[in-house]
């Protein structure tokens, strides 16, 4: 069976640290030893502590480090994901 997907409405943004855009943080110390992820091109924040961390999207399928560049989307029912700038205007329209 082909489908095509239903046309929905999202807020689209570029993240931006600092902003509150994230759902949360986790050490990069446990991103890159625990996660199956490539961690070079990861957003990383430094606490006053030194600590350093990485924000992350949570969705159904759980966390999505976000990465230099990556956008949230928010669907109109609330959803989440994280679209990279390499992708994201070739997958969403601006709508006017």
């Amino acid at each position: 069976m082909k489908c095509r997907r239903i046309a929905l409405e999202s807020d689209v943004e570029k993240y931006e640290v600092g902003k509150g855009m994230e759902d949360g943080f986790e050490l990069w110390a446990d991103v890159v030893t625990k996660e199956w992820i490539v961690a070079d091109t990861l957003v990383k924040v430094t606490r006053d502590s030194g600590m350093i961390m990485c924000p992350y999207i949570m969705h159904r399928r759980g966390r999505t480090f976000l990465k230099e560049g990556d956008y949230i989307i928010t669907d109109s029912d609330g959803t989440k994901h994280v679209c990279g700038e390499d992708k994201i205007f070739t997958r969403y329209q601006k709508v006017e």
